[in-house]
């Protein structure tokens, strides 16, 4: 997402804390003015403000970001909410200043930037995510997503043929292993609780692939993507679990051509697709499904 620093203007030319000049010069609320100092945005003569009491004195400038979108399909919307189709390989929301484009470019171009996504999706997974567009949606959805209200279900391409129905109920921790990838998550019984339910949709026998609708009733971090690979089922394009840290670090570092990803892992990118969020909001059911089709993508014409 593009960048840049604006000066900000003092009218009384008088020394403030770091917190009291954002206030008053952006007329915002001492959180929103806190969040600023501590994302590393504000500046005084060139030096970073770390501390929300800072004295500024001279010239005092802020990093802003700037929408670069590039196009969205929106699935549904209504005045509280809406469903887009992220597509694989972007961000859901920026990651710091180096983060060239993400979801919320397109979010905050629609819809201001008081509207977010009220959940995540990992970079390479597609489909379906649901933004919030006020803050007190924002705040009622976060709840529901907390409370497992709202039923997710993915579909996911994976290696060979799976059982028809299969549940995985293994509690789930990050690595402990520092050598590893830091966002690598392993079956521990010392984790936190995590449940999936997995059913074959079909087998493709000329590519050995299992389409597979994949249930998760909780919401640990890579979740049906662990439970899956543990099971014998890797996802197709699977970048993290299965492989060495090195050839991990050449996929997520963007060293790899298509072609070696294909050759190393199955497929050009995570085959893991949001499918479908089912739940009530305000007494109404909503019950949205994506138009993509995963298995189109990766077999083409050949199905």
């Amino acid at each position: 997402m593009p960048y840049k620093k604006i000066k900000l203007r003092n009218p009384s030319n008088a020394e403030k804390k770091a917190f009291l000049f954002l206030m008053q010069s952006l007329k915002i609320p001492i959180n929103e003015a806190q969040k600023l100092i501590d994302k590393k945005r504000l500046f005084c003569n060139g030096n970073l403000v770390e501390k929300k009491n800072e004295i500024l004195q001279g010239v005092a400038e802020l990093i802003i970001y700037e929408n670069a979108p590039k196009g969205v399909k929106i699935v549904y919307e209504n005045e509280e909410f809406a469903v887009l189709e992220k597509p694989s390989g972007i961000l859901s929301h920026p990651n710091g200043r180096n983060c060239a484009y993400s979801l919320c470019d397109e979010i905050w171009e629609l819809w201001g930037r008081e509207a977010c996504v009220a959940h995540r999706l990992d970079k390479e997974t597609s489909g379906l995510i649901l933004v919030a567009k006020t803050k007190k949606s924002q705040v009622e959805f976060k709840a529901m997503f907390e409370k497992r209200a709202i039923q997710k279900e993915y579909l996911a391409l994976t290696q060979g043929l799976t059982k028809k129905e299969f549940e995985v109920d293994l509690a789930m921790a990050l690595t402990q292993n520092y050598d590893d990838v830091k966002t690598r998550m392993q079956i521990s019984p010392q984790g936190k609780r995590a449940l999936s339910f997995f059913e074959r949709v079909k087998f493709y026998p000329d590519f050995n692939a299992s389409l597979v609708l994949c249930k998760p009733f909780t919401g640990r971090q890579h979740q049906l993507r662990l439970h899956l690979f543990h099971s014998g089922y890797k996802i197709l394009g699977e970048p993290l679990y299965g492989l060495k840290k090195e050839q991990v670090e050449q996929i997520l570092d963007g060293k790899l051509s298509q072609e070696e990803r294909v050759k190393l892992t199955g497929a050009k990118r995570l085959m893991l697709h949001s499918q479908r969020l089912h739940f009530y909001y305000k007494g109404k059911e909503f019950d949205i499904g994506s138009k993509e089709e995963l298995w189109k993508e990766f077999c083409g014409d050949k199905i």
